[in-house]
């Protein structure tokens, strides 16, 4: 892991500053609250005025981040310099305090925790090795915990080197946790904007068929007032004249204009017949068609099954989702891939089998996740993230699919199981 990735520069991490400053805001009111309640009220001793001088820093700082710092989000950096602050403010109140024996020193992975949510790994694991070198000074060096010390009580060292040990392991716990969590979400997030980015994509290209006819439509009137105006200056001009050459360009690159503009609104017409309904089984022979045009394998599309010979309303989602699952199959096949569809009245099913080394174990129980990665050495030139799987899947599901995956155990390969029950897939 290089420099870049461990604190993945390339992804401008920020932290929220407003949410920055309520939980600083929290943290300086807890903190002023528990040492004059202990101080005032509880009458137990300890250096109350350096306590409030190291909270009226933390106080400025916020107040610093709150009118001054401009900027809506705090970049990775400075909001790990403010969060290295408060572990420091922190660990000064803890050492007048009792030092680790203080119940209170479990706050010392809260800046820590919130770097492994927000801020980059680099951030976070530096973060917690400050954070255990601070707690093992702590257990060494401190004042008596008031209360407790001041009457010759003192905790046995077994008991801190085990509160030690407890605070270690939950920070190190909620820390692998909140890397996890941010990361898994992060990926997520930018699997469904690839999503959302592809649908609105296919749509627009669906839409510029309709926008050529209209084009055609509005363009017509004007194209032929200017061919009907430049005949009409070429009669009035004569033959002779310097510019009749170029009144004769410019009446054949408007009839040229004109077969084009008739041509894609003829094929509009067309395409608006075939992307309202469509046969199952005709979707199918189109995308295998594309697909045997720009490879040798043998493609089989198995039709004996088909009782119910089911017309769907095409979209993008449907196309898509199912040229992605024949793509993939036919890139990792050695030389065949059948595509079987059966229906009935009730359901409609597709399998598409191929003839290749079968999905990895390491991670055919994460397919449809986005950005895996497989260690096998089966694919290894042709593996993926796993986010094309993701998007088919994706899309298909929002047409009312299930979708399997497995291994065929009779000659190897894999299996892409598609099922829909027939209300779901006219919905």
């Amino acid at each position: 892991m290089n420099f870049s990735t461990l604190f993945r520069l390339e992804e401008n991490l920020n932290l929220d500053r407003k949410t920055l400053i309520i939980l600083r805001w929290i943290a300086i009111l807890g903190q002023l609250s528990a040492i004059n309640l202990v101080y005032f009220y509880l009458d137990l001793d300890f250096p109350i005025k350096v306590a409030h001088l190291i909270i009226f820093i933390g106080f400025l700082t916020n107040l610093f981040l709150q009118f001054r710092f401009k900027s809506i989000q705090i970049k990775d950096f400075n909001a790990s310099i403010f969060l290295f602050y408060d572990l420091i403010q922190l660990s000064l109140l803890l050492y007048l305090t009792g030092g680790i024996s203080n119940p209170f020193t479990i706050l010392m992975i809260i800046p820590t925790i919130v770097s492994s949510t927000f801020l980059s790994m680099g951030t976070t694991i530096i973060l917690g090795f400050v954070t255990m070198i601070f707690l093992f000074l702590l257990t060494i060096f401190h004042y008596p915990l008031p209360g407790i010390h001041d009457h010759s009580v003192t905790f046995p060292k077994l008991y801190l080197a085990g509160y030690f040990i407890a605070i270690i392991i939950g920070l190190v716990f909620l820390s692998y946790f909140g890397i996890r969590f941010s990361g898994e979400s992060k990926r997520r997030s930018d699997a469904t904007s690839q999503l959302q980015k592809l649908i609105a994509k296919e749509y627009e290209l669906e839409s510029l068929g309709g926008q050529a006819a209209a084009a055609a439509h509005s363009l017509g009137t004007p194209l032929a007032t200017i061919n009907v105006v430049a005949s009409e200056l070429k009669k009035e001009l004569g033959k002779n004249n310097e510019h009749s050459k170029d009144i004769d360009l410019l009446i054949s690159q408007t009839k040229r204009c004109g077969e084009i503009l008739k041509k894609i609104s003829k094929k509009q017409i067309k395409d608006d017949e075939f992307f309202s309904k469509t046969k199952l089984e005709d979707l199918l022979q189109e995308i295998v068609s594309s697909f045997k045009e720009t490879s040798s394998k043998t493609i089989v599309l198995k039709l004996d099954n088909d009782k119910n010979k089911i017309s769907i309303q095409r979209s993008p989602e449907m196309i898509y989702g199912l040229r992605n699952f024949i793509g993939n199959a036919v890139k990792f096949s050695k030389n065949k891939v059948e595509l079987i569809l059966a229906s009935n009245k009730k359901t409609v099913e597709i399998l598409i089998k191929d003839n290749g080394p079968g999905f990895p174990m390491d991670v055919i129980e994460l397919l449809g996740e986005p950005y895996i990665k497989s260690r096998s050495n089966k694919i290894k030139d042709n593996a993926g993230t796993g986010l094309g799987t993701f998007l088919g899947k994706t899309l298909l599901e929002r047409r009312g699919a299930k979708i399997s995956f497995y291994n065929n155990k009779e000659n190897n390969g894999a299996i892409v199981k598609i099922n829909w029950k027939n209300k779901d897939l006219f919905n």
